[in-house]
């Protein structure tokens, strides 16, 4: 199973499409019978995967054909879950448009996937609450303005594979309201925007501060999860203040190194410019699974004593989506480990970080060749890359707020 983000016009995830795959050979085999891939994401969502953990508690775009459909399995699923995603193969008989009436009289969401505007479409028009768009076969303005036309201007628009910035903002002036894409796997980021940290994670740190002796070993479990902290952390020890020439390999390392004086100001600074900050947003989320994997892939590959530097390597690969500056920059100011910099870079791709790191990035983006080739060469199997990552999406939910 595939996962895809779908985003609303703030960047914000609105839900995620969960697609069928048949291993990590390709995107999707073309023979298979669509009857069963529906069918299969239907019944894994339940008994092989946590849909919560999946979606984060967003919704679920799950693909639907019509003999799925009218099988009414969609009603095993609660209304506030899923989206009833009818592929473009199905026609609007009597019923069908029977079956998705009495979906939406139970509050369920409809929307038509791959949509080009013909007349006979009209009944499940009207019944539509989301019409997705091709865009880069058709910006869908023309099929826009005749659903208008026939009274459908409450229906909201979701534009798929839209790849670029332009794209987007074409988008979003045609009146598109969400959005889903390669361009979102690297969301753009207002420059100068500050790395939003989790508000439990501060609320924990105030609490282990606040004990008679501080355990260092704890509160470097809640820093390394914290994006921001992290970031924090590392250009505070690398100021002129402390003059620490040596590479810092882990966060427990960052704060044995600063000490427990030092460590108390600068987090009762960060405590005092943070605490009022708003919830983590989809990029966080991705650099802590990214993160999490990294470090879990390490350790499957025999590199477990480096796990740490697997960990900082994940935990930084987007930064520069963060700070709206070149990664070059950033990392100059960070005193990680080379070999860590080196693979954030894309500089050394065939070392075990940079495979590591090409793995979760093509994974990500359900690129099926690239990560059986990276796979093969780390001698890692299929199954072992799916429990790693299904186990980073779980910690990395656990760590929000």
């Amino acid at each position: 199973m595939a996962r895809q983000p779908v985003f609303d016009g703030n960047k914000n995830i609105y839900g995620y499409e969960l697609l069928f795959r048949h291993g990590l050979e390709n995107f999707f085999d073309e023979t298979l019978d669509k009857d069963y891939a529906s069918s299969k994401v239907l019944l894994d969502s339940f008994l092989v995967f946590d849909l919560n953990a999946l979606t984060q508690g967003k919704r679920a775009f799950l693909n639907f054909t019509e003999r799925v459909l009218l099988s009414e399995v969609a009603k095993s699923f609660h209304q506030n879950t899923i989206i009833i995603e009818l592929l473009e193969m199905i026609e609007p008989t009597p019923e069908i448009v029977s079956v998705c009436k009495k979906l939406k009289n139970n509050g369920y969401l409809l929307a038509l996937d791959d949509f080009q505007y013909h007349p006979r479409y009209l009944p499940l028009i009207q019944l539509a609450d989301i019409i997705k768009v091709d865009f880069q076969l058709t910006r869908g303005e023309k099929e826009r303005q005749d659903v208008i036309k026939q009274g459908g201007d409450k229906i909201m628009y979701l534009a798929e594979k839209v790849e670029t910035q332009n794209e987007y903002n074409l988008a979003k002036e045609m009146g598109y309201t969400y959005f889903q894409g390669y361009y979102f796997s690297k969301p753009v980021i207002v420059a100068g925007k500050e790395i939003p940290s989790h508000k439990l994670n501060l609320v924990q740190l105030l609490k282990e501060i606040n004990q008679p002796e501080m355990d260092f070993n704890q509160l470097g479990k809640i820093i390394q999860r914290d994006v921001s902290l992290s970031y924090k952390l590392l250009r505070f020890i690398n100021s002129a203040a402390f003059g620490i020439p040596n590479e810092i390999h882990s966060i427990r390392h960052a704060l044995n190194l600063l000490g427990v004086n030092e460590f108390k100001k600068w987090i009762s600074l960060v405590l005092l410019s943070q605490i009022g900050s708003d919830k983590p947003n989809e990029l966080t989320i991705n650099s802590l699974i990214r993160a999490k994997f990294c470090e879990l892939t390490a350790d499957s590959i025999g590199q477990k004593a480096k796990a740490p530097h697997f960990f900082l390597m994940g935990l930084f690969s987007l930064i520069d989506a963060f700070l709206d500056h070149p990664k070059a920059e950033i990392l100059r100011e960070l005193p990680i480990p080379g070999d860590v910099k080196t693979a954030i870079l894309g500089k050394e791709q065939q070392g075990k970080l940079g495979q590591v790191l090409r793995l979760i990035a093509h994974y990500e983006q359900s690129k099926w060749d690239t990560v059986a080739q990276v796979a093969a060469r780390l001698n890692i199997p299929e199954n072992k890359i799916l429990t790693n990552y299904l186990t980073s999406i779980k910690w990395a939910n656990d760590c929000s707020f």
